[in-house]
């Protein structure tokens, strides 16, 4: 098998080993078949979603289920559906691929996709058993069925595992009933089932339970909940007053809730990330048009230095996300893969496959949210009053994309979390981080060396630059995990800052790995806006390391380990030949003015 034969890092390695650029995946890598379900799905969105975007502002939430429906028809709900139980049984990256280009017309049809054909499939075809796999997951599949899964209550949100909803079991032994409330619950207005989940006695973690949708079973909705976006979403609020729930209907096992809670986080991450892809592409396309016809002072706005910056910035994110949300993708597919070719069942390959990543999931999670933010943010103002309207989508689009910093555990909760996981997986053994940090102490006492590399070959200042930023990480986490011990967690600013390391590391190497080997296969010249986004990538993340580097030395090294600390960072982050920044943005933004969109997925 192809997969096995290279050397595939764990989830956190990228830290500590270096990575050749063949052995990532690229979204130029996509086999023929990927590419036509690429066209399939782009050909649903512009028809069905893109064309009518106005009717997702209009709270139509009958037309998102209608949508949806005919999503079911075309096999695109079922992707990732094992074929045994009606799916088309696709790999990890072909699932990720049907996210993101479904997921850039609208907010409200993204939400209730990824709702449904994540938390509200995956959790029973990953921890179902056979009979409840063959009940359920073909009419989720089909689209015949839809999904919702109610996690959160009113004093239970990024604490999942606080819920108070309650599950008692009854004196025949037969059935749960189930009463609680709950909130924020997508697809709740036309779902046919909930995955609940709940409190049995007093048990230290909830229960996850397959709990169809009849009203006439103690099942209250809400209304539906008015929303700065996704208008069109559907967002209730449950409620269960003794609800039956037959005992075959408990998923997994008693008290397994939380470890089901966090493992769909994981893939809903990743899958977030990869939501917020396509867009920042049609919103980038949109402000690319329009600053090609907007005529001012006799000249098109986008021969203007200051609108170029903007649509280099833009163009370069959602480069840098594809790269790492695909080469984490393709890791994960080739984990399952190692997984299920040593014996692992399905369920447990792809659960332990995503587990495995976990660490990129969230940072990911992060980055891409935080892009789509600043991309349709700079989208209105390319538009100018224009983008401040509603008869463009580009209001709509900035709605739309401030959810995704809230939704699958909000950014700074990730951001923790990152760090918090790698730091786990060293003490386990995963991720050798002790040997690494203390040769950077090392290296830190000692004498620099002065001599000039030589940086002729493509990306070899670069590349340099990259094992000296993954320094500053190891040099400010080993000294913080040294100082604070366990208690590391309660320095949440400590660990924000060097989470924020932490991702531009990942994201910035993963643009140079994947033009890197796209410039070998496809020649230089082929390559040139592609190696302009990911210098001026890098750039942008040596500025922002620099910068969180600093806050995080200055709050818990003092004397002589902090200015040891400082000369350190200056070190790691030195450019031997600093790029004209300028220069670059000019070249990413010419490209795209003269293709007048976005041509580099």
């Amino acid at each position: 098998m192809e997969t096995l034969n290279k050397d595939i890092l764990r989830g956190g390695q990228f830290l500590v080993k270096e990575t050749n650029c063949e052995d990532i995946f690229t979204l130029e890598d996509l086999n023929e078949e990927q590419k036509m379900m690429r066209e399939s799905t782009k050909e649903f969105v512009d028809r069905e979603l893109w064309a009518h975007w106005e009717r997702f502002e209009k709270k139509d939430y009958a037309y998102t289920e209608e949508c949806m429906r005919k999503a079911g028809e075309l096999g695109l709900l079922s992707v990732a559906v094992p074929e045994a139980y009606g799916g088309m049984g696709m790999g990890f990256v072909s699932t990720m691929l049907v996210c993101d280009y479904i997921s850039g017309a609208t907010g409200s049809f993204s939400t209730a996709f990824g709702a449904h054909t994540g938390i509200g499939t995956m959790p029973i075809t990953l921890y179902g058993t056979e009979e409840q796999k063959q009940k359920y997951v073909p009419k989720l599949a089909s689209g015949e069925w839809f999904g919702a899964y109610c996690l959160t209550e009113p004093g239970a949100g990024s604490d999942a595992n606080s819920g108070k909803t309650k599950a008692v079991l009854s004196k025949d032994g037969k059935y749960y009933s189930i009463t609680g409330q709950k909130m924020w619950i997508s697809n709740a207005g036309f779902c046919n089932l909930f995955i609940v989940f709940a409190r049995i006695e007093d048990d230290k973690n909830i229960t996850g339970f397959i709990v169809e949708n009849d009203p006439e079973n103690g099942i209250t909705l809400g209304d539906e909940e008015k929303k700065l976006g996704i208008h069109s979403s559907s967002t209730r609020q449950v409620f269960f007053s003794e609800t039956k729930v037959p005992v075959e209907n408990m998923l997994s096992e008693r008290g397994n809730g939380f470890k089901i809670a966090m493992n769909a986080l994981n893939v809903g991450r990743i899958k977030l990330a990869a939501a917020c892809l396509e867009a920042q592409r049609r919103v980038i396309n949109e402000a690319v048009k329009y600053a090609n016809e907007r005529v001012q002072f006799k000249t098109p706005i986008i021969n203007f230095g200051a609108i170029k910056a903007k649509i280099a910035d833009m163009v370069t994110n959602v480069y840098v996300d594809e790269s790492a949300c695909y080469r984490a993708a393709k890791d994960i597919e080739d984990r399952i893969a190692i997984r299920e070719a040593s014996g692992n069942s399905h369920q447990e390959a792809e659960l332990k496959g995503v587990e495995e990543y976990a660490i990129e999931c969230s940072i990911l999670k992060v980055a891409v949210s935080e892009h789509v933010q600043h991309t349709t943010d700079e989208g209105i103002q390319i538009f100018g009053g224009m983008g401040f309207s509603a008869d463009t989508p580009m209001e709509s689009a900035w709605r739309d994309a401030r959810i995704s910093r809230i939704y699958e555990g909000t950014n700074e909760i990730n951001r923790m979390l990152a760090v918090g996981m790698l730091v786990k997986k060293a003490m386990k053994g995963h991720v050798d981080l002790l040997g690494p940090a203390t040769a950077v102490g090392e290296e830190l006492m000692g004498i620099p060396s002065f001599d000039t590399p030589d940086f002729s070959a493509l990306f070899a200042e670069e590349k340099d630059m990259i094992v000296r930023l993954k320094k500053v990480f190891l040099m400010i986490a080993g000294s913080a995990v040294q100082k604070f011990g366990p208690d590391l967690e309660k320095h949440q600013m400590v660990l924000l800052s060097a989470s924020d390391i932490l991702i531009q590391v990942y994201l910035a190497e993963s643009a140079i790995l994947r033009t890197e080997k796209n410039a070998k296969r496809f020649g230089e010249e082929s390559q040139a806006a592609q190696i302009a986004m990911s210098k001026l990538y890098l750039y942008r993340a040596v500025d922002t390391i620099i910068q969180k580097g600093k806050e995080a030395i200055v709050s818990f090294a003092e004397g002589d380990e902090q200015r040891m600390m400082l000369m350190g960072l200056k070190r790691f982050t030195k450019y031997a030949n600093q790029p004209n920044v300028v220069a670059l943005r000019t070249q990413i933004a010419d490209k795209v003015a003269a293709d007048n969109e976005y041509t580099f997925d």
